[in-house]
């Protein structure tokens, strides 16, 4: 598990095929960016809420408060008198001279063309204006730039519900973000992008009718978000937690963020780079306390190759199959290993080498076979494996899940299967993979030597030639219609310990 503790910031990609638990790692590494604490005050929750503020965006926020309550015209002593004004006084040791201040922050950032607020020194931003009843509002078009605050206030407002209802329970604080990469996933989720914003209802104060109207903004992505949150506590560290990073075009996602992940190049870092972000134009560095890291399975190349660049960055951990973590299970069928046929407990039932199956031995002995036909990167992962605990669902995990991927990995190739489950010197009866013309042809010339039919409903069957829905010059498998029935020789360990 990573020290979070330490200042070099950690880039670190978890590699392997499937099954080898690499989004475990992530979930158990989420853990160490995690911190449980004692449910908050409410007078807790504010200082926390306001203590990074500054007066115009206290300001802000209290006029996003009132809009929440259907109220958009607020007047001065309201806004003085609000809880959020009150409490960042305090904070600041401020007493007096409390309604010059909102003035202040109101007349400043109001715009040049206001037709009711006459100041000289306005800001480069307007966020408010007057009407002639002496009512300040936001102006509209602030909303989108309001968009962060807006989800501060809704943490607060869910985080002090939770303290109103939860005061004995611990709250999870998160210092990490994860995401799932996909073909779609690109730069304006991941990084900052246009999207469309609905702002909330406006009251008309002629019409008294509510509109909601659609506009466009540059909005933060996940990436962006995360980053923000360790500016705001150096203390500590955050984690950027990325799943299946190969399956997105990682050039495209990472953009001009190539260049800023990397440990020299961090803010403060002794290299300390920054950009301007491609929509917002705003200058940006990635904070020191920031770590990333990421899974990519090996197995599947029709995923995106990761781009050069990108490699150079991170560090590469593989993930290997761990048959040591598979358990040994009893050959009763439907029950726990611990429990006979006649339901007894453990004390009426034991178990020898001959009415046992050895997981990991017989992970080894297929990741054996596989590795000498497929490659290394055909292997199973020990999580195909991992939640059997008896016959039943052993076949199961077989059916529905090692064979299906074993013959897409192999072509169809009857020989390779085969071969991997040591058929090739088996009756058909005791093949797991039966080659399916050689039934066609028995049960068209006579009965095999399987006492099904093999054309029975329950039998799965591979159409010859069929793979990924394309056609393709393959021959076509059948799995041995005892294993889907779970009967006969199948229902017993020994046909299994042949896979050793």
């Amino acid at each position: 598990m990573p020290d979070t503790t330490t200042h070099k910031p950690i880039n670190m990609i978890y590699t392997g095929v499937a099954g080898t638990g690499k989004t475990y790692r992530l979930l158990q590494i989420a853990k160490q960016y995690t911190d449980i604490l004692p449910t908050a005050s409410e007078k807790d929750l504010l200082g926390q809420l306001l203590q990074d503020l500054s007066w115009r965006e206290v300001v802000c926020l209290i006029f996003l408060d009132f809009k929440l309550n259907k109220k958009d015209l607020v007047k001065v002593p309201e806004l003085v008198n609000h809880h959020f004004f009150t409490a960042k006084a305090t904070q600041n040791s401020r007493e007096k001279n409390l309604s010059n201040t909102a003035w202040s922050v109101l007349q400043m950032h109001s715009p040049a063309t206001s037709g009711t607020v006459s100041y000289k020194n306005r800001a480069s931003q307007a966020y408010f204006d007057k009407d002639n009843s002496g009512g300040w509002y936001l102006l509209p078009e602030s909303m989108p730039l309001l968009l962060g605050l807006s989800q501060q206030l809704a943490e607060f407002q869910q985080a002090q519900h939770e303290c109103k209802t939860d005061q004995n329970q611990n709250i999870a604080q998160q210092r990490f973000s994860m995401v799932s990469f996909h073909q779609a996933y690109g730069y304006e989720e991941f990084v900052e992008g246009i999207r469309p914003v609905m702002s909330g209802a406006t009251q008309n104060n002629q019409s008294h009718s509510n509109h909601a109207q659609m506009s466009y903004a540059v909005q933060d992505g996940a990436f962006l978000k995360l980053c923000q949150r360790a500016v705001r506590d150096p203390q500590h560290r955050y984690a950027m937690l990325i799943d299946e990073i190969n399956r997105a075009n990682v050039s495209r996602v990472f953009g001009e963020l190539l260049s800023l992940i990397e440990s020299d190049k961090r803010a403060g870092m002794p290299n300390a780079m920054t950009i301007h972000l491609a929509y917002s134009g705003r200058a940006f560095s990635v904070p020191d306390n920031v770590d990333i890291y990421a899974t990519m399975n090996t197995q599947d190349h029709s995923l995106a190759p990761l781009d050069m660049a990108l490699r150079r960055r991170f560090r590469f951990i593989d993930c290997p199959p761990q048959p040591e973590l598979l358990p040994v299970i009893g050959s009763v069928m439907g029950l726990p290993k611990q429990l006979g046929t006649n339901n007894v407990g453990t004390d009426n039932f034991s178990t020898n080498d001959s009415d046992t199956v050895d997981l990991g031995k017989l992970l080894i002995g297929l990741n054996t076979r596989i590795v000498q036909t497929l490659g290394s990167e055909a292997q199973l992962g020990h999580a195909f494996l991992l939640s059997v605990d008896n016959l039943e669902q052993l076949q199961t995990s077989l059916i529905e899940q090692i064979i299906p991927q074993l013959a897409q990995a192999a072509g169809n190739q009857m020989s390779v299967l085969q071969y991997i489950f040591r058929d090739e010197s088996q009756p058909t009866s005791l093949q797991f993979i039966q080659d399916s013309q050689m039934m066609a042809n028995q049960d068209t010339h006579g009965p095999t030597s399987n006492h099904h039919n093999p054309n029975a409903h329950h039998q799965m069957f591979a159409e010859p030639g069929f793979l990924m829905g394309q056609s393709v010059n393959m021959s076509g498998y059948n799995v041995n219609a005892d294993l889907v029935d779970k009967t006969g020789a199948f229902s017993t360990a020994a046909v299994y310990q042949r896979l050793y």
